[in-house]
């Protein structure tokens, strides 16, 4: 039976100085560590498997329930790659557990999931600060001076009914699909071949982590019409107002805007040559490795809300998945989003009800990497807090700095809408640069300016 605690519960033996953190996802775990490493008593409530959501599959701390990737990691000229890095020096327990858990990926910073959460969970079980409660919390209790609310996009239905009563704010939710994964011998090889995009070297010195699947055009035409004329999964009434995001569209979806769509977006072909023609194919879909023993790859951009018997029909008319067996067809879960710039502070408290600060996804970042970054500062947030502390926010020239800005402050509320890190968010150079020296401008100096806010001593960058 689900354990809901509410507003009227009265608790005995509550800390003064204690944090509570509802959810143990990215956000939940990362604020969690920080918080413990920062000398304070921490609760961490997550609600599987007591009661379990749509999307995920284990009760596990830290599961990646869309991809297992992390996205680019290279720090100087992709804006998600200097935020791992900024978050590895900040201490990150989901840096620590991804980098210790990745896999083959050209750039990308992909990981085990099965070993990426149980090093997480391990972590956050072995830590003194820490206790973990396995029980849903419907409305944190008003002695809780001190809460964190990191139950990301797939929040519970009574804790949503609780904010939304506090802030009088209609529901702000999007669509999130996910792709499916395909077992790595049921991939004819034959046919498919493995190449990284211009056979760029990732983290381990590999420039072949993926298995491309080519695509002539005829192939790609038929592909595309199967796409769009498939059945799809059915919204409920008051669901079908409810938009995408724009960096997660299902692969049919962006198929219906237009023929050539997905050879621009997942499917493009550029920096791949077919190795039995020795050219460019017309299009090609890509699998990226999804566990260490290399069994399962996952399909990517392949995100879907295609009925079950619909996507193992037309996936398997991709040249060389003929025979695929899929560990996980796609899905599709709605997610939740406050309407930050309007709700929360600097410091992301809820205006309403200060005694409650948000982190993750829920605040309308969107990306596994931004929700644990903000996980990340509402867990420094929280302990400076219970040490009778006020906490300098990171420079905005930073990348934690600049997404706390855009969720905070920097977005208008009457437009405000997920968004990934990006180095649209940071201030402008002194002077003008374009190009990649823009980009390696700004990165290294968010690296100064990280390493200031954190009193490190600069290293050579």
């Amino acid at each position: 039976m689900t354990i809901a605690v509410s507003l009227s519960s009265a608790l005995s033996g509550v800390t003064m100085n204690e944090i509570h953190i509802i959810g143990g996802g990215l956000a939940g775990s990362e604020a969690a560590w920080q918080a413990a490493e920062a000398g304070i008593s921490v609760t961490l409530h997550e609600m599987r498997p007591v009661r379990m959501t749509e999307a995920h599959e284990t009760e596990g701390l830290a599961e990646l329930v869309c991809s297992n990737s992390l996205r680019s990691d290279d720090w100087e000229n992709n804006a998600v790659g200097l935020l791992h890095e900024e978050m590895r020096r900040a201490g990150s327990l989901i840096m620590r557990a991804a980098d210790a858990h990745k896999l083959p990926a050209g750039g990308a910073l992909a990981v085990d999931r099965a070993g990426f959460s149980g090093a997480v969970q391990a972590a956050l079980e072995g830590h003194p600060n820490i206790r973990i409660a396995r029980e849903e919390i419907a409305d944190p209790p008003a002695d809780w001076e001190n809460v964190i609310v990191a139950t990301g996009p797939l929040t519970s239905t009574a804790l949503a009914d609780s904010v939304r009563a506090l802030t009088g704010q209609e529901s702000l939710a999007f669509f999130d699909a996910i792709a499916p994964i395909v077992e790595r011998d049921s991939i004819d090889l034959t046919v498919a071949w493995f190449q990284s995009r211009y056979d760029k070297k990732g983290p381990g010195g590999g420039d072949a982590d993926y298995i491309n699947c080519p695509m002539d055009e005829a192939q790609y035409r038929g592909f595309v019409a199967a796409l769009i004329a498939g059945e799809k999964t059915e919204f409920k009434e008051w669901e079908k107002s409810t938009p995408y995001f724009e960096g997660c569209l299902p692969i049919e979806v962006m198929a219906s805007r237009g023929e050539e769509t997905l050879r621009y977006g997942p499917m493009k072909p550029v920096g791949l040559r077919d190795p039995r023609t020795e050219r460019r194919p017309f299009a090609v879909v890509q699998l990226r490795q999804d566990n260490a023993l290399g069994t399962l790859w996952n399909m990517v951009g392949f995100q879907t809300k295609l009925k079950h018997g619909d996507q193992t029909r037309i996936f398997r008319t991709i040249p060389a998945l003929e025979n695929a067996r899929f560990a996980r067809l796609g899905g599709i879960h709605r997610n939740t989003f406050l309407n930050s710039p309007r709700l929360l502070d600097g410091e992301l408290r809820l205006k309403a009800r200060p005694a409650l600060r948000f982190a993750g996804q829920i605040t309308g970042v969107e990306g596994y990497v931004e929700s644990a970054a903000i996980g990340l500062l509402a867990g420094r947030f929280a302990s400076t807090q219970a040490r009778g502390e006020t906490m300098t926010p990171p420079p905005p020239t930073t990348a934690l700095g600049a997404l706390l800005t855009h969720i905070t402050k920097g977005a208008d509320a009457t437009t405000f809408q997920p968004m990934n890190v990006n180095f649209g968010l940071f201030p402008p150079l002194e002077t003008e640069t374009r190009g990649r020296d823009r980009k390696k401008l700004m990165a290294h100096r968010a690296i100064a300016d990280i390493n200031t806010w954190l009193g490190r001593k600069a290293a050579a960058e």
